[in-house]
């Protein structure tokens, strides 16, 4: 059974909103631990970039496994 499009895409965002919580919290946490200083806007746009970059990954991987696996 094939995923349509769409579906792929809900469940990749869905996938990438919790790493991303994930992500903001552990850099909150880590970066004054390590001696990094940023604001919370720095924080973010960080965290948004990466999890651009994770939702394209991960809708990219669920397209190829649904067409060839």
């Amino acid at each position: 059974m094939s995923q349509p499009r769409h579906l792929s895409a809900v469940e990749a965002a869905s996938n990438v909103v919790g790493g991303w919580l994930v992500a903001l919290l552990t850099q909150l946490t880590l970066f004054p631990v390590i001696g990094l200083q940023a604001s919370l806007g720095q924080h973010a746009t960080i965290s948004l970039v990466f999890t651009t970059l994770s939702f394209i990954r991960s809708y990219a991987l669920r397209r190829f496994f649904t067409r060839f696996g």
